[in-house]
């Protein structure tokens, strides 16, 4: 075993025994606190937490590498997953919150005065807890793989075990605790090597500046150097874009709005005491998400420009030890196309790997090529590039690259960890509750005790455990990607039920059930299609719209709201008493705090 493996397996240890141990010390013995916490956590505790839940393993291990290949058409993600905490949190959470239901179908079912729009939303909901939470796992493999020098799926399995046991055990109480301490790992992992990065390239400790300053005295700027070299090498400039605008503002759009109906961010409003603890612990979410978002664009630049520094024009020979450890993941590999021995990294595929294939195959082969490279399978496409890099392994193989101290290296690994596993159990949490307390308790046994409500709760998150890991070991695509089409999910059914709920005193159950399956139903379809029955098609000129799966949520929203609103028009208005409900939520009464009176038997 070598010094970072080492050094990987000690401070992973060291922080699952912390997870574990405040998962035991704070586990839920009530529904009160499996669902909510007992609305007992402080705001900047909510706070720290909800940035976890938030920093998925897509923000911490996906992002920053689809910003490194894509340039400045990576900013997608940083706009719409920013822009989307922002609209959740000061337009939507403290109406939600005011309504005193700690669910989204509950809301739905509640506001809709229907059975059927609640049973609906549980089944959207676990449809897109599912699509987010398969995401989580793929990156704990892609950790496990790399440094346990294990295959992909085993490293999920390992990740099922964890988190089944601190969410199933711990509950909302459980996971809440348990995260404020996954997100002081996270963060730190992140920006250790950030830092020490930008000090290296730039000679500014601070990554968000580094990035626009000087490299090393060459009288370019970080950003200068790699539009160079990008283009030296066949590529778009780094700070150039290639989508199309109408892609791109519906990829955004689709990250943006979807926030609004994610239901394991919303619930985390329910775990403090008051509203202006909801509100305070808002603003520290806020800024703990902002330290990691606003870092990387910055290890998106280094992680680039040192990938293009360390292996362009190399020898297998002279190839640095990183790569040809990687390598054994299958997530990495070079095919000597012309002979002449050098890795050519230029424009282009550089083997047949369909739209969405992620890794090479097979993945722990033997055989050794000419140079002592793994042997590539696949046939080569008619371009000169010889290189293969997984997007998300760039933030973790970064300090690598970059030579920085194996401590660092684990550190990372444990930070990677701890952003895929944080989710995942909150994702877990939303999946459970929906089964035992939406489905179940409030629509098909209202007499359900509290102690066989947890029973069920517990079962159904075993389940989702076992069904989430089998999607994380035959992903769709890499983990951002496929977070992204949650989000879009999300977007195409939640959100328009939400803000007409809130907002709109005509909407009626009618056209609130219409428009949630219509909408879910054609960006499933549609996702679907192209990433998982058609892979080969997914390109621009096939696309609806030039619109790609990503996006395409922004589509089924507007047709959402299209079909709702017609629909509504046309059906029985709401009772009264829902006009007045929505009265209650819309006006500030500051001497009732509705949400205070969350009783789990109702």
């Amino acid at each position: 075993m070598d010094s970072i493996q080492i050094w990987t397996l000690g401070i992973v240890v060291v922080t699952f025994i912390l997870y574990i141990g405040i998962a035991v010390w704070s586990r839920a013995s009530s529904t009160s606190e499996f669902f909510v916490a007992g609305k007992g956590v402080s705001p900047l505790a909510n706070g720290m937490a909800t940035a976890a839940d938030w920093m998925s393993a897509a923000s911490f291990i996906s992002m920053a590498g689809i910003i490194a290949f894509a340039g400045r058409d990576g900013s997608r993600y940083l706009m719409g997953w920013t822009g989307g905490y922002v609209l959740l949190a000061l337009l939507l959470a403290p109406y939600l919150r005011k309504f005193g239901k700690f669910t989204v179908p509950d809301f739905v079912g509640d506001r809709y005065y229907s059975g059927t729009a609640r049973v609906v939303a549980v089944i959207c909901a676990i449809f897109i807890s599912f699509t987010y939470v398969c995401g989580q796992m793929q990156g704990v493999g892609i950790v496990f793989s790399r440094f346990l020098e294990i295959e992909v799926w085993k490293g999920v399995v390992i990740g099922m075990l964890i988190v089944f046991f601190y969410a199933v055990l711990g509950g909302m109480k459980g996971i809440t605790y348990t995260q404020v301490a996954q997100y002081c790992v996270l963060i730190f992992a992140f920006m250790v090597p950030a830092i020490f990065i930008s000090l290296q390239l730039a000679g500014n400790p601070v990554p968000q500046l580094g990035f626009g300053s000087e490299y090393q005295d060459t009288g370019q700027s970080v950003l200068d150097r790699l539009d160079s070299l990008s283009e030296e090498l066949g590529f778009a400039a780094y700070t150039a874009g290639s989508m199309s605008t109408i892609d791109l503002f519906c990829v955004t759009a689709a990250l943006m709005l979807g926030t609004a109906g994610l239901p394991h961010v919303i619930v985390r409003f329910y775990t403090v005491k008051t509203m202006r603890d909801a509100r305070v612990s808002a603003f520290w979410a806020l800024l703990f998400i902002a330290i990691l978002y606003t870092t990387a664009p910055a290890v998106s630049a280094f992680a680039r420009l040192n990938l293009i520094d360390t292996l362009n024009e190399k020898s297998y020979a002279e190839a640095p030890e990183w790569f040809k450890t990687w390598e054994n993941t299958g997530l990495v590999g070079w095919l000597d196309k012309n002979g002449d021995g050098k890795i050519q990294y230029r424009d282009g595929a550089p083997f047949s790997l369909m739209e969405g294939q992620s890794k090479l195959e097979p993945v722990f082969a033997e055989e050794r090529g000419e140079f002592g490279q793994r042997m590539v399978t696949n046939p080569p496409t008619d371009n000169p590039n010889e290189l293969l890099v997984n997007r998300d392994i760039m933030v973790l193989a970064n300090p690598e690259i970059a030579g920085l101290p194996n401590w660092v290296i684990g550190l990372v690994a444990a930070g990677g960890l701890a952003a895929a596993l944080s989710t995942a159990a909150g994702l877990l949490l939303v999946i459970s509750t929906a089964f035992a307390h939406d489905l179940v308790k409030r629509t098909f046994k209202p007499d359900l005790s509290d102690r066989q409500e947890l029973g069920l709760a517990r079962i159904a998150a075993g389940f989702a455990v076992v069904v989430a890991g089998y999607f994380g070991m035959n992903p769709p695509g890499f983990v951002a990607q496929v977070v992204a089409f949650a989000f879009g999910l999300a977007a195409s059914s939640f959100f328009p039920v939400i803000i007409m709920g809130i907002f709109s005193k005509r909407m009626n159950k009618q056209g609130a059930i219409a428009g949630m399956i219509v909408g879910i139903l054609f960006t499933a379809t549609y996702i679907i299609w192209f990433r998982l029955l058609h892979p080969e098609q997914s390109t621009p000129e096939n696309w609806l719209f030039g619109i790609s799966p990503e996006g395409i949520g922004t589509v089924g929203m507007l047709l959402n709201f299209l079909v709702a609103i017609v629909i509504s028009k046309f059906t029985p208005a709401p009772p009264a008493e829902i006009g007045e409900m929505i009265e209650r939520i819309r006006v500030p009464e500051e001497a009732i705090e509705q949400s205070d009176a969350f009783d789990p038997e109702v």
